[in-house]
């Protein structure tokens, strides 16, 4: 481990050294160098709906392997696989029963292996999916802990007496609902788990838990991983006290997430994950770190923080009253919008954002932050473009980069997303009609974003030649790569660009920015701006024509234009430009 960590070191010496010697820094508090994180595009691969090549209906990590050519092509220099761990694949691998093993729907270590080399060779890393907060409960771990109260992993998960009316230690509601405490027989007692049944929490409190996910960290470190994506961290320390909290359904429970998120101390717990796996080395890790405050945010991922970027949702979560429930939303202005985005564009100077609008846990971007009316190819563009020219590294999630949408299927019997499941039910229980409540789970469901990848025209959009785990979306003959590659209008072509306007303008990278028209309901403008350019960013977020003229228009080249051509002052609907500016 410690020869590991010093050739890493020497390697990070020798890239820091060769950046230094062709960069000339940023504008102010961004003067630093930045890391390789920070320069390139992450792609987010949802391996069960990437690519499937040996015909079961469920993607690969061979399929992965098989289209790196297509990511390189996007200028993707890391992908973020989620679980592809040995899972009994309850919650679609974040129940993990092993860590150290492969699930065979996915194939072997030798093709992990195979993948984390040819990705290599285009200098692409691979960043894997840790599963810290819980295990399956078909862990070797969780069997044993929870045979008795006699033995080794006795106090590896989180255990408590039931009330004296043999009910629930406190009210909490799991986030896939119901109680968030099941009674163990064997035991005699009641377990956590922040999500479903069949995944118990850890008790991170017990520092035996804590070495032994830090080996398995630096086993991965030790096979070539490039980074980590933390899951559900915030989770991680629980209170002291676990009192009942103020009951917010029909259900008399209480949401764990309010009860559980961001306790005082879990800071202890991941400066010594950083300490024992991520110094000495140059991956990246991100948290999904939800119920972490901006004003929180140097804790997590400043200067002395303990991750490199953090996920947040105020974002995807603006619709929602409370974003625990998909029935409980509300209609949001552009403006609040752009208030979300400049917080932590201007109010972060001392942190690094990883900038998304979908992954696996979201609906396709176009339902959901623009309206149904909406063309959904400069609509994507119009994302597009806001998302690669944002400060921060942007995070693209498979089939974004092609414009796919919502799957909205008939029933509910045709989802196959656990929580889907639980927020239709929660919905029916709180006074929506049938249609109702399955209308909230079109909308907002997991697999919207699950639906396999759409590569071409033939059967399952030659996602599999077999069948399907999960019903390809219709749309899949007008939205697929092999249609779009070609096209020069298309939006996958337009992510090229956007990448490509990336490289050639380090502005995009390293400037600062500078928001213009904050109070427009029409027009998202900023300026990206380091010591030798000025990057002007304009977009029309709406369905019609809108009036613009830039600042001095004498000093501004039009650089691209998500139309393909230049119709002067006026931005027609979802048009994005960027124009360069003279001093």
């Amino acid at each position: 481990m410690k020869l590991r960590k010093c050739i890493a070191i020497l390697l990070c010496i020798t890239v820091i050294i060769g950046f230094c010697a062709c960069s000339k820094g940023q504008t102010g508090k961004n003067e630093q160098q930045l890391k390789w994180w920070q320069n390139t595009i992450v792609y987010e691969a949802y391996p069960s709906s990437f690519k499937d090549t040996d015909g079961n209906g469920y993607g690969d990590i061979p399929g992965i392997t098989s289209e790196l050519d297509y990511l390189a092509s996007l200028g993707v220099g890391a992908i973020w696989i989620t679980p592809i761990f040995a899972s009994p694949m309850k919650d679609n691998g974040y129940d993990v029963a092993d860590y150290y093993s492969i699930n065979p729907l996915y194939g072997t270590m030798e093709d992990v292996e195979t993948l984390i080399e040819e990705a290599d060779k285009r200098n692409i890393k691979i960043v894997m999916d840790l599963v810290f907060n819980h295990t399956s409960d078909e862990s070797e771990w969780f069997k044993e802990s929870s045979s008795d109260r006699n033995n080794d992993k006795n106090d590896w998960y989180i255990w408590a007496d039931a009330r004296e009316d043999g009910s629930a230690p406190n009210n909490w509601r799991g986030i896939f609902g119901g109680s968030a405490w099941t009674w163990c027989e064997a035991r005699q007692q009641y377990y956590l788990h922040t999500f479903a049944d069949f995944q118990p929490d850890l008790n991170w409190e017990n520092p035996d838990v804590r070495n032994s996910l830090f080996d398995i960290a630096n086993f991965w470190i030790d096979k070539g991983v490039g980074g980590f994506r933390v899951d559900a961290v915030t989770y991680i320390k629980k209170p002291d006290l676990m009192i009942d909290g103020v009951a917010d359904g029909t259900d008399g429970l209480s949401g764990i997430h309010n009860m559980t998120a961001n306790t005082e101390g879990i800071l202890d717990f991941l400066h010594e994950f950083k300490e024992k796996v991520q110094d000495g080395t140059d991956i990246f890790v991100v948290g999904e770190a939800n119920g972490v405050p901006n004003e929180q945010l140097e804790d997590w991922c400043g200067e002395n923080g303990v991750f490199d970027m953090i996920f947040s949702f105020d974002l995807v979560n603006i619709q929602f009253v409370n974003g625990e429930y998909w029935y409980k939303t509300r209609d949001f202005k552009l403006s609040e919008f752009k208030k979300i985005i400049h917080v932590f564009q201007q109010g972060t100077d001392d942190v690094w954002v990883p900038l998304f609008f979908e992954n696996h846990d979201q609906p396709r971007s176009i339902n959901h932050f623009l309206p149904d009316c909406t063309d959904k190819i400069n609509g994507a563009k119009a994302l597009a473009t806001l998302l690669m020219t944002l400060r921060g590294t942007p995070f693209i999630y498979q089939g974004e980069e092609i414009g796919m949408t919502n799957v909205n299927r008939d029933t509910i019997e045709e989802y196959n997303d656990i929580s889907s499941h639980n927020q239709y039910k929660m919905a029916l229980e709180n006074g929506l009609d049938r249609e109702e409540a399955l209308q909230c789970v079109r909308d907002y469901s997991r697999d919207n974003a699950r639906s396999p990848m759409q590569w071409d025209m033939t059967a399952n959009s030659g996602f599999t030649r077999g069948r399907a785990w999960l019903a390809v979306a219709d749309n899949y003959l007008a939205v697929n790569v092999g249609s779009e590659d070609n096209d020069p209008n298309s939006v996958l072509n337009w992510y090229r660009q956007l990448s490509e306007l990336r490289k050639e303008h380090p502005a995009l990278i390293d400037g600062s920015f500078n928001e213009l028209r904050e109070d427009s309901e029409e027009l998202f403008m900023y300026i990206r701006e380091n010591k030798k350019e000025k990057i002007l960013v304009v977009i029309n977020f709406t369905g019609k024509q809108v009036d613009f003229i830039p600042d001095n228009p004498g000093s501004t080249e039009l650089l691209i234009s998500s139309y393909g051509d230049d119709s002067g002052d006026i931005l027609r609907p979802y048009e994005a430009r960027c124009y360069r500016q003279q001093y």
